[in-house]
């Protein structure tokens, strides 16, 4: 995302958009903002119950300047249909971040407060972020890693592991296990049409995100210094692969590119945030 450019935010009737699972996860959150808001600008509720419902909801929003009660996965969600309502650049969004995914909106410099966040809707301006788009219609807001780090799933409790336990509390503790290596890769990567990272050469990461209009490529070579650039156009290749943009993983894929869309999109953060 790029350094975010202030504009002036003007009075506008609210659509506020209240995501179900921020109602679940922090009621008593969703009930301040929505007072804060009703309290200072003509707001019209919505609580759609999924998110066909919020869809429609935000197709149908007219004049009102839609604002989010949710988390990341709920900014993201309305990201993406103005995106691809080729809506995006009309206006300007506004976040209230509740529930437990705050990472994107905390490194945007929305207030993580219920009271700020909302205040800030009222009383904030636009800044503007630059947005990376795939072939697909996808986007992504903050960065992107590639392969998506791999959960780590616990070992579930069986008869025989708590008889393997036992023997190993008996006779003792055995060798040390080898020491396990870094998973390595195989992708080709290019950046505006030109070949920096083939098959041949193995990597053990990939890392994308836009600033000041620009795609910045981190490559991670197996046993080598990372490779920097930047590009307006990113395109990574190989055997099938997972990605993780900010709180989605997708995949598996075999090739995916993505285009820096400068300024694509504006969001209202408090009048204090300054560009970083």
């Amino acid at each position: 995302m790029s350094a975010p450019e202030p504009t002036a935010n003007t009075a506008h009737p609210l659509l506020v958009l209240i995501d179900p699972v921020a109602r679940r996860t922090d009621g008593e959150s969703v009930r301040i903002a929505k007072d804060v808001l009703c309290a200072g600008a003509s707001v019209k509720i919505c609580r759609p119950e999924g998110p066909e419902e919020f869809a429609r909801a935000l197709a149908r929003r007219g004049h009102r300047r839609p604002v989010v009660i949710g988390d990341d996965r709920a900014l993201l969600r309305t990201v993406a249909l103005l995106h691809r309502e080729r809506e995006l650049g009309a206006g300007e969004l506004s976040l209230v971040p509740v529930g437990a995914g705050l990472d994107l909106a905390r490194s945007l410099g929305v207030p993580t407060s219920a009271v700020a966040a909302a205040r800030a809707v009222l009383e904030g301006v636009a800044h503007r972020f630059d947005l990376l788009v795939d072939e697909s219609d996808g986007v992504v807001l903050g960065d992107l890693r590639i392969p998506a780090p791999m959960a780590v799933t616990p070992p579930v409790p069986s008869v025989w592991h708590a008889c393997r336990s036992l023997v190993r509390t008996l006779v003792g503790p055995g060798p040390p296990a080898p020491p396990s290596a870094m998973r390595t890769y195989r992708l080709r990567v290019e950046a505006d049409g030109v070949l920096v990272n083939d098959l041949d050469r193995p990597v053990e990461g990939i890392s994308v995100f836009s600033r000041a209009g620009r795609a910045q490529v981190v490559i991670r070579p197996q046993g080598d210094e990372p490779v920097r650039m930047d590009a307006l156009t990113v395109t990574v290749s190989g055997p099938d692969f997972r990605y993780r943009a900010d709180a989605l993983v997708t995949g598996p894929v075999r090739t995916r590119t993505w285009t820096v869309r400068p300024g694509a999109w504006s969001l209202t953060l408090p009048v204090a945030v300054t560009a970083t």
